[in-house]
């Protein structure tokens, strides 16, 4: 058995135990259930864990990932996600975070082949397309790919909001709020993007399912 795998275990074990020296009681609360007060829409990227950089506990984030936080309306894996966090765990706050540096969003700003990852870029384009303008106009290459990173996010935000999901959430008079945050790898701090979305009313109405729910 290569070595990398058997640590894995080993790893597991001391972890284990680490954590019923601190609370003997700890698997025997986690195995009663999940009562999550977060979905948290984020990147593949092995270096940024929802829990670890959140200082949150298991059980309190519930996570899905794809390869640069996106949120693409045909994706049926995110939509069960969303779907099953919202209508059954009863999250209240939904989080797209994206991450500096995300090497989706780099490589959509160019032309190269990458191979089947190609055709989810091309939701990613989508963006630097509608933002274009601003994003030209920025000559520092790195500034200007942090800011397609935030502008990213804030569009997934704005996509989650698009779905029937969270607008038939809305209309049942839940609380539900989706956010957008970046992380910078380079620091670790996560960073606000003032990009709270709570109730449908800065959405287009042409998007709006039901626009009877909106609050007036």
């Amino acid at each position: 058995m290569p070595q990398l795998f058997e640590q894995l275990f080993e790893n597991n074990k001391k972890w284990v135990a680490d954590t019923l020296k601190k609370d003997p009681e700890f698997f025997k609360d986690l195995a009663k259930g999940q009562t999550p007060p977060i979905l948290w829409i984020g990147c593949s990227d092995s270096r940024v864990p929802a829990n670890d950089i959140t200082g949150m506990k298991p059980g309190q984030v519930f996570v899905h990932r794809n390869i640069a936080n996106m949120v693409v309306h045909t994706d049926m894996s995110m939509l069960s996600v969303l779907d099953y966090a919202v209508n059954v765990l009863n999250v209240t706050h939904v989080i797209v975070c994206g991450h500096y540096g995300c090497g989706g969003v780099i490589t959509a700003m160019g032309s190269q082949q990458v191979g089947i990852i190609d055709n989810w870029l091309r939701h990613i384009k989508d963006v630097y397309r509608i933002h274009q303008k601003e994003l030209e106009a920025i000559a520092d290459m790195k500034e200007r790919e942090n800011r397609f990173v935030e502008l990213n996010v804030i569009e997934q935000v704005f996509d989650l909001s698009k779905t029937s999901i969270v607008q038939n959430a809305w209309r049942n008079k839940r609380k539900l709020f989706v956010h957008g945050l970046v992380y910078d790898i380079n620091n670790g701090y996560l960073k606000d993007l003032d990009v709270t979305i709570e109730n449908g009313d800065e959405l287009p109405k042409y998007y709006l399912l039901d626009q009877s729910f909106i609050n007036k």
